[in-house]
């Protein structure tokens, strides 16, 4: 790629961006010493075209890079970058963040055992994602949970299932404001998708609840929708459905999952420590015990997953 994360990082100057509302987003936008700011926007402009069309040049003449945003929150730090096509002023957005083992194992598992495919790039210490469209879960909570047309009890079969996607892949830490919500109008209602919008605490957590986006606080809106429209035989139903239609997809990925399990096997995911308190937590959980010989996350999610895949198989 011809830009670094890291060379992003050495802005000039900043200023707090607001939302409409005048409240801190905590994200600020950077500018850079003039002479480069130029060809940084030229540079950002061709990772864009990496991302969505393989590199083909033509349209980049037609796009301009209009603001390069700095995350303050949380410990990834991302640069978000919103780009504008000049002829429609159509806009889009990508991301720009530190690489490491647990994200693009992230990333890989969301493409290929969630509803959804995503793009993304890495090269050495560089990791460029496409904006997840949706609306995030914090906000859906303030703004939208209570509105008249909205049915509770699909939302509340979203979030079993969400939950489902999440442990069975060990995604950690969705709270509310990890996922977004996708709100789609059919011809009689109106349906919901939670997609998982941040990947760094793929296998790296080592408590198993922390897979479990039911314990979260943030969460607990949805857990009590959950137990009020949802019988605990209707949600033991969508824990299976949401399963076998897990089943399928790697059934038709199965060749890139194992190749997958196979590089990250011996990649240092998490701590020792974490790794074991987790082992010993799954191993108790599933009443496998030689769950607890695995030494690193990538043992341990090979062996969690292959349980969860022999369950659903005899389900």
């Amino acid at each position: 790629m011809p830009i670094s994360y890291e060379f992003l990082r050495h802005f000039d100057s900043c200023r707090p961006v607001y939302d409409s509302a005048g409240k801190d987003t905590l994200w600020e936008s950077v500018w850079y010493h003039p002479t480069l700011q130029e060809e940084i926007n030229k540079s950002l402009k061709h990772v864009y075209s990496l991302l969505k069309s393989g590199g083909q040049t033509e349209a980049e003449e037609h796009l301009h890079i209009e603001r390069i945003d700095y995350c303050l929150f949380g410990n990834s730090h991302p640069f978000r970058i919103k780009i504008v096509n000049n002829y429609n002023e159509v806009y889009d957005y990508f991301y720009i963040k530190q690489a490491d083992a647990s994200r693009v194992l992230g990333l890989e598992l969301e493409h290929i055992v969630s509803p959804y495919w995503i793009n993304y790039l890495v090269d050495n210490g560089t990791l460029v994602e496409e904006h997840i469209i949706g609306v995030p879960g914090d906000t859906f909570i303030k703004q939208y949970l209570g509105r008249p047309e909205f049915n509770p009890k699909r939302i509340a079969k979203e979030f079993v299932k969400f939950n489902e996607r999440c442990f069975f892949r060990l995604l950690g830490d969705m709270r509310s404001y990890n996922f977004v919500f996708d709100i789609t109008q059919d011809f009689d209602d109106i349906h919901f998708r939670m997609r998982a919008m941040d990947f760094d605490q793929q296998c790296y957590e080592g408590r198993k609840n922390m897979y479990l986006p039911q314990f979260f606080k943030e969460n607990k809106v949805f857990v009590d929708l959950a137990i009020q429209h949802c019988h605990p035989d209707v949600i033991q139903q969508y824990q299976v459905e949401e399963r076998s239609q897990i089943i399928r997809r790697i059934r038709s990925q199965r060749h890139r999952l194992k190749d997958l399990h196979d590089a990250v096997v011996l990649d240092e995911l998490s701590t020792p420590e974490k790794t074991a308190s987790l082992a010993q937590e799954l191993s108790e959980y599933h009443q496998v015990p030689e769950m607890k010989h695995c030494r690193t996350m990538g043992e341990l999610i090979k062996a969690h997953m292959k349980v969860l895949i022999l369950a659903g198989m005899k389900k």
